[in-house]
């Protein structure tokens, strides 16, 4: 028995080198802010739609009523911009608001003020052609 073990040969292949994708460098972008009662998402895109970059009133470390304020609109929005602007280059964007919340203008003055260019500003909120009921009113 001592005379047929055989050591078992460890076979590994060299892995082959991943080369790190270069960043394409995207100059013009579009900011789509989603503004609701509860939360501000800001997510910036190229031209096609691909998101680069996105934050959210959540996502920036505040919770429940904090995170429906102007303030964190704000603050989301320019970490959104920052990393457009550090990790692709982006100098112009346009802006597309979509919701009736209260983070609407200042995310918009908030791009602004990180240094990305404002080209448009539009209003894309849905409005229904008598699609879903409601939701009943609040009392207080």
């Amino acid at each position: 028995m001592a005379g047929n073990t055989q050591q078992a040969k460890a076979t590994t292949t060299p892995t082959p080198r991943v080369r790190k994708k270069a960043k394409k460098l995207v100059s013009d972008g579009i900011a789509h802010i989603q503004a609701s009662f509860n939360n501000t998402v800001v997510t910036i895109t190229d031209a096609q739609g691909n998101a680069i970059a996105w934050t959210s009133a959540a996502s920036c470390g505040y919770r429940g009523s904090r995170k429906s304020t102007p303030y964190a609109a704000g603050e989301a929005a320019t970490k959104a911009a920052q990393m457009a602007i550090e990790n692709y280059g982006m100098k112009n964007v346009q802006v597309r608001v979509r919701g009736p919340g209260p983070g609407r203008e200042s995310a918009v003055r908030a791009l602004h003020a990180a240094g990305l260019k404002i080209i448009s500003i539009a209003d894309v909120t849905g409005i229904p052609f008598n699609g879903c009921r409601d939701p009943k009113k609040r009392r207080v």
